[in-house]
């Protein structure tokens, strides 16, 4: 079965910076998008920011201009960089993964915290 394991994240102090990293398990293969997505308190899972395997990038409007993806594809391997971290940024982040056959992964979750 594979797996996605997150590490990073924590707490920062408002206009702090903070990484996120996902490791796919090599069980995984076939990826075609890896990403993450935020769910805070009381609130729906969101989009943060994706990447295709070909380097294509998304991102949510909330996070432009602060947060960037990257990946590399030989370790399977996605990390967020979140610069300019705001409170709002505060909640659990989740990696997704999404394969070719449109099977998805997702991580445990790793929690950023923001304080003011």
């Amino acid at each position: 079965q594979g797996q996605l394991v997150e590490s990073g994240g924590g707490l920062v102090q408002a206009g702090g910076s903070l990484r996120v990293s996902c490791a796919a398990s090599g069980s995984i293969v076939r990826l075609d998008v890896m990403g993450w997505y935020r769910q805070a308190p009381g609130n729906q899972r969101e989009l943060v920011a994706t990447i295709t395997r070909g380097g294509t990038t998304d991102y949510a409007r909330a996070v432009q201009g602060r947060f960037t993806i990257s990946a590399d594809n030989a370790k399977n391997t996605v990390y967020l960089q979140m610069n300019s971290l705001k409170p709002e940024d505060t909640a659990v982040y989740y990696c997704y993964a999404r394969t070719w056959y449109n099977v998805v992964y997702w991580g445990q979750g790793t929690q950023v915290s923001v304080s003011s």
